[in-house]
């Protein structure tokens, strides 16, 4: 929790609670339902909520935002930027139904009011957001074109709306055909941790 508090020293008192409710909710829950590796559970902080916070790095979401988590699995990116973000609105989609509930246990369980849940496939997710948030749930040409029917044109925010989400490794060939649109952050440029060195976030106006 004391990274949470280092990278993001403004929040409240009520968001600290919140995150610091996190690692016993997850710690239990993952021993019923494995959502995240066995032997990662004890790094949930850096490895899971402080990754899904980077988004927040590339853009402070205005109040009345709309966003969608895909592939959320047992709430990431999404339960920590919902915590971040209290006057934003997000929908967390996934295939997989444990997971799913994992998540809706959690945001119920700290209290959070500004999500929603959805057990089913991206495809026949219907409804148009202002950006469509992930983290590394499949390549991008094939998560752009599973999401780009689900970005509104209005836009409120410093950036158009679009698509960030998060990706490891070697991404060049993967971000080639978008490379006039696409802007790639290294994850570095937030956070010094070693985890981080091979982490980047991609950001594509659609």
């Amino acid at each position: 929790m004391d990274i949470i508090n280092h990278y993001f020293p403004k929040l409240t008192e009520q968001q600290r609670e919140q995150f610091s409710a996190l690692f016993p909710l997850y710690q239990e829950w993952n021993s019923k339902i494995n959502v995240i590796s066995r032997k990662d559970i004890d790094n949930l902080y850096l490895h899971h909520v402080l990754h899904s916070m980077a988004i927040a790095k590339i853009l402070n979401f205005k109040p009345g935002t709309t966003l969608v988590d895909v592939g959320t699995g047992g709430g990431f990116p999404g339960i920590p930027l919902a915590i971040l973000f209290p006057e934003c609105q997000f929908h967390l989609v996934d295939s997989i139904g444990k997971k799913v509930r994992v998540a809706q246990e959690v945001a119920q369980a700290i209290g959070l009011k500004n999500v929603t849940f959805q057990h089913d496939r991206m495809e026949n997710v219907k409804d148009k957001y202002d950006f469509v948030v992930s983290r590394a749930v499949m390549p991008l040409g094939d998560l752009v074109n599973l999401v780009k029917k689900n970005v509104r044109k209005e836009s409120n925010n410093a950036l158009p709306n679009g698509l960030i989400c998060l990706k490891g490794g070697e991404l060049q060939s993967e971000v080639y055909p978008y490379r006039n649109k696409a802007t790639l952050y290294n994850l570095t440029e937030f956070f010094t941790e070693p985890f981080f060195e091979t982490k980047k976030g991609v950001y594509l106006p659609l």
